[in-house]
């Protein structure tokens, strides 16, 4: 449970700890025990004995980060909240001012107290820099939250394919492996678009920055303009180079049965009280934070923290890339060519904060397995995945994604954007109207139905003059 309340932030929000050079960390570091996990799906007779009931919770926040299967996260949010009538806090368009930090002036229908009555929104779930001060003006401090994370070497190659005309250090680099292999040539703090290109997720996370090594002055244009004035990881006198060879450690599977990762400690990177209270503040904040590299482990994980049924998490990936990954599993070592290895050296070493990050989300999550039981996830990961293929069959022509271009419903097309094409689903004609229904709802991509959910929640109004003309007219 948390510690703070909605009229406790001059607490929670405050400086929780004053660092070396005079960083400061916004929030407050918490002692926080790890929830209670209950089972509330239909086939828990099948995994073990009966356990109480629980009640599904629907306060949701959810921090939805770039590059990581937040999209099909998005998605079941969307389509569990469409189905029980939930109520979102919606962006105007389709994010919240990012890359700013998140403001609740930003939620359609919002109104700061006093300012009018509103319905509770129950779910906060699209783009976003996260700013939890300005979070907890929409949602209860009792919402759940939860976030995703993503290995910083996979996501720099989706992050590179999909950014390259959004940033410039991507945009003026020939590839992946001539950015990584000097990263210095290409990116320069505060250029057009650059917090695609390092620690993506420490800033999605809304975290502060140490300041480049070289900087001169602030950029009033860059989102990571309030940084605090302290010396990068891995400066100073106590500094130590970051080994890029040091993080090629394995990451543990279900199929093996370890849950051993490598510990930020042994990163050498220097101002470490920097990552590790970072990291402090965010274990405060939220619930639970999935691992995109075992995508289907963390839905059953989400489903149980939230008291949900398995079938409310079973789904399709979305904005996924021809091309790509069809799962976001990490390939390990073993697999890669020496040239690859190092690629994904370089990648993490680069994106240190968030190889930092990935690496404490991951220990979390395998705490968490553990004291889920892990033969009992594999059989609720097994029967996930088979409940998912059984509705890729039912619904989908082919049953699996197809290439845009054989999408001729507009309804379904995802949005395009950067170099690689974004898969889609095109559904059966021989669905019945229910079954329509509910695969539709797996089918949509997130802009169209954020636009649904829009104007579910905010129907076109008729004005007034318009109904007396009617009411008048013979």
């Amino acid at each position: 449970m948390r510690l703070w309340g909605p009229r406790s932030l001059g607490v929670a929000l405050g400086v929780f700890m004053t660092i070396g050079f005079g960083l400061q960390l916004w929030g407050g570091a918490f002692q926080r025990r790890l929830p209670r996990l209950q089972l509330r799906q239909s086939w828990a007779t099948s995994l073990g004995p009966a356990v109480p009931s629980c009640l599904p919770r629907q306060r949701l926040v959810f921090l939805k980060t770039h590059k990581s299967g937040s999209s099909s996260v998005l998605s079941l949010l969307h389509r569990y909240g469409d189905r029980n009538g939930l109520r979102f806090a919606l962006p105007a368009r389709y994010q919240f001012g990012y890359p700013r930090l998140f403001r609740a002036s930003q939620v359609k229908g919002y109104h700061p107290q006093g300012g009018g009555t509103q319905a509770p929104f129950h779910i906060l779930c699209h783009h976003m820099r996260f700013n939890l001060k300005e979070v907890l003006q929409v949602m209860p401090s009792d919402s759940f939250f939860f976030s995703i994370v993503r290995d910083p070497a996979a996501l720099a190659r989706s992050a590179f394919s999909y950014y390259k005309s959004t940033s410039s250090a991507f945009r003026k680099a020939p590839s992946l492996a001539a950015f990584l292999a000097n990263p210095r040539a290409f990116y320069r703090p505060g250029g057009r678009g650059d917090y695609y290109a390092r620690n993506l997720l420490w800033f999605d996370f809304g975290l502060p920055f140490p300041p480049e090594k070289r900087t001169k002055r602030g950029n009033p244009k860059d989102p990571n303009s309030r940084q605090l004035h302290v010396l990068p990881s891995g400066t100073g006198p106590q500094a130590q180079i970051l080994d890029p060879n040091a993080v090629l450690q394995p990451i543990s599977t279900v199929a093996d049965g370890h849950s051993q990762a490598a510990s930020p400690t042994s990163f050498n990177l220097g101002s470490s009280s920097f990552i590790q209270w970072g990291l402090a503040w965010l274990d405060s904040v939220f619930d639970l934070v999935m691992v995109a590299e075992y995508f289907d482990e963390s839905l059953v994980l989400l489903a149980d923290a939230l008291c949900w049924g398995l079938d409310d998490v079973v789904g399709f990936m979305h904005n996924a890339q021809a091309g790509g990954e069809q799962g976001l599993r990490t390939v390990s070592n073993g697999g890669l060519t020496a040239e690859e290895q190092q690629l994904t050296a370089r990648a993490r070493a680069w994106n240190n904060l968030d190889w930092a990050l990935y690496v404490h989300f991951n220990r979390s999550l395998w705490a968490r397995i553990e004291q889920y039981g892990q033969r009992r996830l594999k059989q609720a990961v097994a029967e996930l995945r088979a409940r998912r293929e059984a509705m890729a069959k039912h619904c989908l022509l082919g049953g699996k994604a197809v290439d845009p271009k054989y999408i001729t419903n507009s309804q379904f097309r995802p949005f395009q954007y950067g170099s690689a094409k974004v898969l889609g689903y095109v559904l059966r004609s021989s669905l019945s109207p229910h079954d329509r229904e509910e695969c539709e709802r797996l089918a949509t991509p997130e802009l169209q139905y954020k636009d649904k959910l829009d104007a579910k929640q905010f129907p076109p109004t008729v004005s007034m003059s318009m109904k007396t003309s009617r009411l008048l007219s013979p």
